[in-house]
């Protein structure tokens, strides 16, 4: 079981067998560490801006009204950014109720199954991102604030973030594929 408090990091996503794939995958991996890179220092900055925000208002009445809005925007992109990171690691939560009860090449069929669906849904979902994306870039859409920054920027974040997550999980479904069986595995 981990904890998340290990001393050494992982080993890094399994890489498929197939050449190809295999150096998409690469390629994917140091894409996926550079937006997690990326990704800590927003966070950082996140918690520096709010700080201030609160910090001007408590102590010298000086209220901001771009702080909310910066922080929103970075995690947006702090959130979709990362999503692919940790779909490389199968990080997110899944239920594995059925796993230990179905036999082995069911599971697989299951596997698989969710694998594919997951990654339809993803693409429509990166679709529909890129959409509101152009219809926010050609209309000049911004926020309703004083500041008003241009909403196309989170609507960019979350397109790209969810195209790299669909690429990362079709990746998957395409090794899953390609794979040949490990030693001592049944087909």
């Amino acid at each position: 079981m981990s904890h998340g408090f290990e001393l050494k990091p992982p080993p890094g996503p399994a890489l498929p067998d197939q050449p190809a794939l295999a150096a998409v995958a690469k390629l994917l991996n140091l894409l996926n560490s550079a937006l997690l890179k990326l990704s800590m220092a927003a966070l950082v900055l996140t918690a520096l801006v709010l700080t201030y925000s609160v910090v001007s208002r408590y102590f010298f009445q000086a209220p901001t009204d771009w702080q909310d809005e910066a922080s929103v925007f970075m995690l947006v992109g702090v959130t979709f950014f990362c999503t692919a990171y940790v779909q490389s690691y199968r990080g997110h939560i899944g239920i594995e109720a059925l796993a230990a009860l179905l036999p082995r090449r069911v599971n697989l069929f299951r596997l698989f199954l969710v694998d594919l669906l997951s990654c339809l849904f993803c693409a429509f979902f990166s679709w529909k991102s890129w959409t509101l994306f152009h219809e926010a870039w050609r209309d000049g859409q911004t926020t309703s604030s004083t500041f008003a920054p241009p909403l196309w920027i989170p609507y960019a974040m979350m397109a790209t973030g969810m195209t790299i997550l669909t690429l990362q999980i079709l990746l998957q479904t395409l090794a899953h594929m390609t794979n040949q069986p490990r030693q001592g595995e049944a087909p």
